[in-house]
């Protein structure tokens, strides 16, 4: 009695993290409200979800003036970092949430099952991610990333009348819990070799001593198995063999949603997990994230060639940007580099530019498709789309040439910063590659525009783009065109992002 009356807890800061408030109350108000009254007026649901969202991210932007002023920090007894790369990860989820509610609205309105479900669970699996993306202890960024993870189960299963889409859950949930064995095991051996989980405490204590000789495998064994757990949930060759079936599978707009958010949260906790916590074996993993860097590129760059369906071309697409997005970790793992910070800059500012881009191309692919079947994702669905529908084909290319990674565009911007940051510390080949696999990638998306503006398509049914598809489409294009003219807005607000929260 007298232990616990002696027990202090952690001091919080409610407004650092109050984001993370608004979206479980975003959350609770659709299960609860939801369950307990009428349905809605059409379209309520997803605005619910939409101002959640939007709430979220204008108390992103006030914590991201308050670390301009005051400097990043740890919250809670150090479990959670509050900095500018983690507040830049949570926007680029909760603008992800917001686009995608909005492309769901129709989507779900159309096949007559709209209904407050999806749109909470679109809710906890954002909280998931920034609990990830914002963790500075292993066992809260695993809490957050089965949250993360059994919404996205969830999800891509969502639609009942699909055998497909049960099928894709399916196999989400069964190749998702590998991965979070390897990494929860990867946890407890660097547990046991460190005597912590804090990210900052676990770099303390791997820096004070020096095994003589290197015996330390124990170490390097948990280290290499939270990568495999990692590269499992980014989709990183070889382990990437679920995307393009799960992509396949799930509604469109769930797709939209994990390539979006699921691959953000993976990759800025996959980044700050070995930045901060494990620099001083960077000699050992640096040499693995550049061949996966490279295998991943190769692959997701090559495979996507063959492929005749749209969803699954988008998914090694998205396997591409992947690899193009570890180019920054490698870059980030030459510790002895004046310019070390600016790998973790360009990941910073490339999971932002990938998430606006990926969720307008599955918008208009949703678009495309018509109805909550899916049926009409083949790249045959495409033909004379920029004929019946040139404003649809033109947005549409833009956001190919943007993945492509065109000039005066974002995605130039994205893929421009990481090839950077690897020539500035000295991995000139895996620059070489990374540019050599963006021609590679760009055939596929040549595939798509040749069919919508060359090829004669049906005379069938016209496409009609919904009102609230029509806001986030052109939400997402804007975005993608603001930043390929004006380069320096994103730049110069994310120049501090470098300066991580590590004590």
């Amino acid at each position: 009695m007298n232990d616990l009356a002696a027990f202090v807890g952690p001091k919080i800061e409610w407004f650092s993290i109050s984001p993370l408030l608004a979206l479980l109350a975003g959350a609770l108000i659709l299960l609860l409200v939801g369950s307990l009254t009428n349905d809605w007026p059409k379209h309520w649901y997803s605005l619910t979800a939409v101002f959640t969202s939007a709430l979220a991210i204008g108390l992103l932007i006030s914590l991201w003036i308050n670390v301009s002023n005051d400097g990043a920090k740890l919250l809670i007894g150090g479990s959670l970092t509050l900095d500018h790369f983690a507040i830049l990860g949570s926007i680029a989820v909760c603008a992800s949430v917001l686009l995608v509610s909005l492309i769901s609205s129709d989507y779900l309105t159309r096949s007559g099952s709209d209904a407050p479900e999806i749109y909470a669970l679109y809710l906890t699996a954002a909280i998931g991610a920034v609990v990830m993306i914002s963790a500075n202890d292993l066992i809260v960024l695993f809490l957050g990333l089965e949250t993360l993870s059994l919404s996205l189960y969830l999800l891509a299963a969502s639609n009942r009348q699909q055998s497909a889409s049960q099928e894709a859950g399916l196999k989400y949930f069964i190749l998702g819990g590998f991965a979070s064995a390897f990494f929860l095991y990867g946890v407890a051996l660097t547990y046991g070799v460190s005597g912590t989980t804090r990210l900052n405490d676990l770099n303390t204590a791997l820096t004070s001593y020096i095994a003589v000789p290197r015996n330390d495998a124990i170490l390097l064994i948990g280290i290499g198995l939270i990568l495999v757990g990692f590269a499992f949930k980014v989709s990183l060759a070889p382990f990437q063999m679920w995307t393009p079936d799960v992509y396949q599978g799930a509604p469109t707009p769930v797709t939209a949603f994990m390539a979006s958010v699921g691959k953000v949260a993976a990759l800025v906790s996959l980044m700050r997990v070995f930045v901060v916590a494990f620099p001083s074996r960077s000699d050992d993993w640096g040499v693995v994230v550049l061949v996966l860097a490279i295998l991943t590129l190769i692959v997701g760059s090559v495979v996507a060639i063959v492929q005749t369906n749209i969803k699954r071309m988008l998914a090694y697409s998205s396997i591409s940007h992947a690899g193009f997005i570890l180019v920054g970790l490698e870059a980030a793992s030459h510790r002895d580099s004046a310019n070390v910070g600016d790998g973790l800059v360009a990941v910073g500012v490339y999971v932002v530019l990938y998430a606006a881009l990926v969720v307008g191309t599955f918008a208009v692919v949703t678009v495309v498709a018509r109805d909550a079947s899916d049926g009409a994702t083949s790249l045959d669905a495409f033909k004379g789309l920029a004929k019946n529908q040139p404003a649809l084909g033109l947005v549409m290319t833009v956001f190919l040439l943007a993945q492509a990674g065109m000039p005066l565009t974002s995605g130039f911007v994205a893929k421009f910063g990481v090839i950077k940051s690897a020539v500035a510390v000295g991995s000139y080949q895996l620059a070489v590659v990374a540019m050599v696999c963006a021609v590679i990638a760009s055939f596929v998306y040549l595939r798509i525009m040749v069919s919508m503006w060359l090829s004669d398509g049906d005379a069938g049914e016209k496409v009609v783009v919904p009102t609230l598809s029509r806001v986030a489409i052109g939400l997402a294009v804007a975005v993608t065109l603001l930043v390929g003219f004006l380069p320096s807005l994103a730049l110069d607000l994310t120049s501090n992002l470098a300066q991580l929260a590590v004590k």
